[in-house]
């Protein structure tokens, strides 16, 4: 082995102005091609890739060593780096116009025949690249993916740290807490039949700071979440959590609008508009169906309940009398047949309609549809009029309850309208949201949780299905990026939001003794909010989930073909 350092420069750092210089390189096999005896290998590493040149006339190794170089065998190169000979130049490589001539090659370790090719160009099966993830790292695409983690991770420090936050790790073996998910649990083996709860988020621990008086605390925080597994859901992930006292609403997302500009301007290399646009929760409803609008594309949902007040249309008229509404989006020019016009019928009773009305715009601005002549022309006049139709567009109408509505026409927005990629970046605060969710049996539980402050106390108690507290999201791109709120820091709100949600005084006391004991002792406002940073690199890096963003992430079915876990 060559003394002195291992490596001197990283592979993807050589550039002309290095020409003549004598270099140690260290790194993987990309490549090898034979050509008339000499041999070309791309080495890589994690700085990128160079050509090297090894000419058995320079006797850089033994004939069986140059022989047997095979793929991702890692060896250390070292030689002068020269000019690539005229018409050889790689435009696509950054060192495309240098190679390294070896006079010297070492084999630091051999490898084994791969279980997959490890260029981009491949198309791998998920469950055998994560089984043998330490492979897909050297693999471009994944590469790149860490660094932009890690990139987008020192972006929020640096935004925390200039703000003068303190970071403080909280504890990952607790008390179960209410956080709209499963616990994951953990035995403990000195209290037998008692269970740790690993955190869903650091939520009471970061509020008991708030009372310790760390005025400004942030951590990268590990936290789990016993959920089904989505594209942008995982077991196990990380998110950048912080709090401030004295904080309201406005606080929080002056602080979060600097994380989000800042972790795009680091990956992207642009700076997003700001502010970012804001609307209550029921304006996002009413007007996207959504609690996660995606506000790159318009088509809006339009009320057509006013179109209908007084409709011969029996299936319209009927939800109109029992207190729904009757909904539209113009989806543009679909261009569909007969059988697509129907589909769109099935999706929307997918989605749980009853039905859906679609109607195409003829070139005299007529409507094409089978209940065409079952509507007066005021109201079909009216329909074209509220939904601004032109020729060749298509307006998909639903009645039934404003929940229903929102929900099947939001989805039908998304499914007509939404990009197929995260090229355009569409950021949006939605504020505002309902203190509870109501069940289908009537039963109340918190929107967020139940340490989330009321907009107003006194709707919460008389009002409590319709109350709005002050909480809020960031949305990017139709995806929720994290939740926050303003906390709740009086002891007798906290009491009647318990007390309104069914819990009793000594239940609380049993679940919650320790965070209610704690309030007690002059709580300062405060106000905080937590980002997903697997979700948020996934989007800027036009990834289709997050498992391409976290090193050792988990299948669909929270298995590790890694590892094997779970395991008994």
């Amino acid at each position: 082995m060559a003394t002195g350092p291992m490596k001197s420069i990283g592979a993807g750092e050589l550039r002309l102005e290095h020409a003549g210089d004598q270099v140690t390189l260290a790194g993987w096999v990309g490549r090898r091609r034979d050509h008339g005896g000499v041999i070309f290998v791309d080495l890589r590493d994690a700085s990128g890739i160079v050509q090297v040149v090894l000419n058995p006339e320079d006797r850089p190794a033994t004939e069986d060593v140059l022989r047997g170089i095979r793929l991702e065998y890692c060896v250390q190169i070292v030689g002068s780096v020269r000019p690539r000979p005229e018409g050889t130049v790689n435009d696509e490589l950054p060192t495309g116009t240098v190679e390294v001539v070896a006079s010297e090659l070492i084999v630091l370790s051999p490898s084994a025949v791969l279980p997959f090719q490890l260029d981009d160009r491949t198309d791998i099966d998920e469950t055998l690249r994560l089984e043998y993830r330490y492979l897909d790292m050297r693999r471009n695409r994944m590469a790149e993916n860490l660094r932009a983690r890690s990139m987008a991770i020192r972006a929020m420090r640096s935004v925390m740290d200039e703000g003068g936050f303190l970071e403080v790790e909280t504890p990952t073996l607790i008390a179960s807490t209410p956080e709209g998910a499963r616990d994951m649990l953990v035995p403990s083996r000195l209290r037998k039949g008692n269970f740790y709860a690993l955190p869903q988020s650091p939520q009471l621990f970061k509020q008991l700071l708030m009372i310790g008086g760390v005025e400004r605390y942030y951590q990268v925080a590990k936290c789990y979440r016993d959920e089904d597994f989505r594209a942008d859901r995982q077991i196990e992930f990380t998110q950048l959590d912080f709090e401030g006292s004295f904080w309201g609403q406005d606080d929080v997302l002056d602080v979060l609008e600097k994380v989000a500009v800042r972790v795009v301007e680091d990956l992207r290399g642009v700076v997003p508009k700001t502010p970012f646009p804001r609307m209550t929760h029921a304006e996002a409803m009413s007007r996207y169906g959504s609690d996660k609008p995606d506000v790159r594309f318009a088509m809006e949902i339009v009320d057509l309940s006013h179109v209908f007040q007084e409709t011969g249309f029996k299936a319209f008229s009927g939800v109109l009398e029992g207190g729904g509404t009757v909904a539209a989006i113009n989806a543009g020019p679909l261009g569909l047949a007969r059988s697509g016009l129907d589909a769109q019928v099935a999706r929307a009773q997918e989605l749980g309609a009853k039905g859906l009305v679609w109607m195409v715009v003829e070139e005299d601005r007529s409507l094409r549809s089978p209940v065409a002549k079952f509507l007066s022309e005021a109201e079909l006049d009216g329909i074209v009029e509220a939904t601004t139709a032109h020729p060749g567009d298509t307006v998909l109408i639903v009645g039934d309850s404003s929940k229903v509505v929102q929900r099947v026409l939001g989805q039908l927005r998304l499914d007509h309208g939404r990009p197929d990629d995260n090229d355009e970046l569409a950021f949006a605060f939605v504020v505002d949201f309902p203190v509870f969710d109501v069940g289908d049996d009537g039963a109340l539980s918190p929107a967020h949780h139940p340490f989330t402050a009321p907009a107003d106390l006194d709707e919460m108690i008389t009002s409590p299905e319709t109350a709005v507290s002050k909480a809020y999201d960031l949305v990017l791109n139709g995806t929720e990026l994290g939740s926050g709120s303003v906390r709740i820091h009086d002891p007798a709100t906290q009491a009647k939001v318990f007390e309104v949600m069914g819990i009793s005084d000594e239940d609380a006391r049993s679940r919650f003794g320790w965070f209610l004991e704690a309030l007690r002792y002059g709580t300062p406002p405060h106000a905080g909010f937590a980002i997903g940073i697997d979700r948020f690199v996934s989007i800027l890096r036009n990834e289709p989930n997050i498992r391409e963003i976290i090193p050792f992430p988990k299948t669909q079915t929270g298995a590790d073909p890694l590892t094997g876990s779970p395991s008994r």
